[in-house]
């Protein structure tokens, strides 16, 4: 078997780290809205890359989170009148309605962001006792020019990120790259007792955290979107190597994009679909054949005709089978 590792830009043989168990993690959803096409891209792709490592034999620990605390699900809670626990348990509840509905095989492990505060803060202290992290003011950042390898992933100099990058005005970061591990508290939004005060998690040392206490300081594949590459992976990279010093992944694993009607989905142009409404009218299974019937690191294009023609495509296998 062999693996496109989007670190190295080539196939390679697949070989775990450990031959008796395959360690994977994927990158969930942040839940405060329905799931869309493009979140149940890597849902399906990924979920046949673990069913087929299964069924050649491996012991396989899926790990998938849930990011459950956010500025997304900060705002849906104050356009709903509701607490951030309230939103996310909302859409956590529906996420397990359209993902047992794609036929989704529950993971090892789905943990949440706000479940691992402790593990998060640990590693944050680890990062600033090494020199990677810095305090400001009761936010944290990470001092990105420190980790030596920045950009590996994405394949893009340093220099070259830096002179795209820019600093808000106020903003009190070191480097335009430097990102935040610990937000300082705001007034109405959630937070956590920290030693730099009362704040909440980032977005990237989240998955670091729920990395490292599920799966260890090394894992075998870590997968999810093209869009999460840069900055989310890369982030990923630079905060758990610089924490273990260690490989963090062997394997890098990257779906592709979905067009609708030949335009890349996105929310700021409202053209993006739930798997909700899609099913109303076609069931999910159609959607999952939709979704693992092109090569999984090519573009795929979402419209009607193409959705209708899936339909046709599974009545005729069901036709063959019954025949």
């Amino acid at each position: 078997m062999k693996i496109f590792n989007t670190m190295t830009r080539r196939k390679e043989e697949f070989v775990p780290l450990d031959k008796n168990e395959v360690k994977i993690y994927a990158c969930g959803p942040t839940v405060y809205n329905y799931i869309h096409i493009g979140n149940a891209r890597p849902l399906c792709v990924f979920d046949v890359l673990r069913r087929y490592l299964e069924y050649r034999g491996y012991n396989v620990r899926f790990v998938q989170n849930f990011t459950d605390v956010d500025d997304k699900i900060i705002k849906r809670a104050n356009e709903e009148g509701l607490t951030f626990e309230e939103v996310s348990k909302k859409y956590i509840k529906e996420f397990w309605t359209d993902a047992h509905g794609l036929n989704f095989k529950d993971a090892t492990v789905h943990p949440k962001a706000t479940e691992n505060i402790d593990e998060i803060i640990n590693i944050i202290k680890t990062l600033e006792e090494k020199g990677y992290a810095y305090a400001v003011d009761g936010d944290v950042y990470y001092r990105t020019l420190k980790f030596k390898d920045y950009g590996k992933l994405s394949h893009q100099p340093i220099e070259d990120l830096q002179s795209g990058a820019r600093i808000a005005i106020g903003e009190k970061k070191e480097n335009p790259l430097d990102f935040a591990l610990w937000k300082a508290a705001k007034e109405g939004e959630p937070y956590w007792d920290s030693p730099w005060g009362k704040g909440r998690p980032g977005w990237h040392i989240e998955c670091s955290a729920m990395n490292k206490r599920y799966l260890g300081d090394s894992i075998d594949i870590h997968c999810g979107g093209k869009d999460l590459v840069f900055p989310h992976h890369e982030n990923e990279i630079a905060q758990s190597e610089a924490a273990n010093d260690v490989p963090f992944a062997k394997y890098w694993m990257h779906n592709g994009y979905i067009n609708v009607d030949n335009v890349k989905m996105s929310k700021s142009l409202g053209n993006f679909k739930t798997v909700r409404e899609i099913a109303n009218v076609y069931g999910y299974e159609v959607i999952r054949y939709f979704l693992i019937s092109s090569h999984y690191r090519s573009p795929i294009n979402y419209s009607i005709d193409i959705i209708e023609q899936c339909q046709s495509a599974l009545d005729r296998l069901y036709t063959c089978r019954e025949s």
